[in-house]
């Protein structure tokens, strides 16, 4: 049997577009509460009933989330520009290696935007 798991995870953080019109409101300083979602996919154990444990997902979040929450998301390395697309990217490079089975990624920046990573 084929599953996918999904947890999710949230943090507040302030940002800045830097690369958006000279014009959008989103140039200005502003914060989210951003919220995430992490799938892995794979197979069933069939002895333990279960493929996957979510706290491997938690420890692997652990330290970013450390990173993240109540920050100013363009000081960190790779989120200079911190659209959520790139974010999604940013948090795939970081988990895929530790995550078995990683599928997805979904950044909600409101309660009605987000983005869905797949990865390359």
């Amino acid at each position: 049997m084929r599953v996918r798991l999904t947890k999710d995870f949230g943090f507040e953080a302030a940002q800045t577009l830097p690369k958006a019109p000279p014009d959008h409101k989103c140039r200005r300083m502003h914060g989210h509460s951003f919220r995430l979602e992490i799938s892995v996919e794979g197979d069933v154990d069939p002895a333990t009933g279960w493929f996957y444990d979510h706290a491997e997902i938690t420890q692997a979040m652990k330290p970013l989330l450390r990173q993240l929450d109540h920050s100013y998301l363009n000081d960190i390395a790779g989120l200079e520009n911190p659209t959520i697309e790139n974010m999604a990217a940013w948090f795939w490079g970081k988990l895929a290696p530790q995550c078995v089975g990683l599928c997805e990624i979904v950044v909600h920046e409101t309660p009605t935007a987000r983005c869905v990573y797949r990865g390359d």
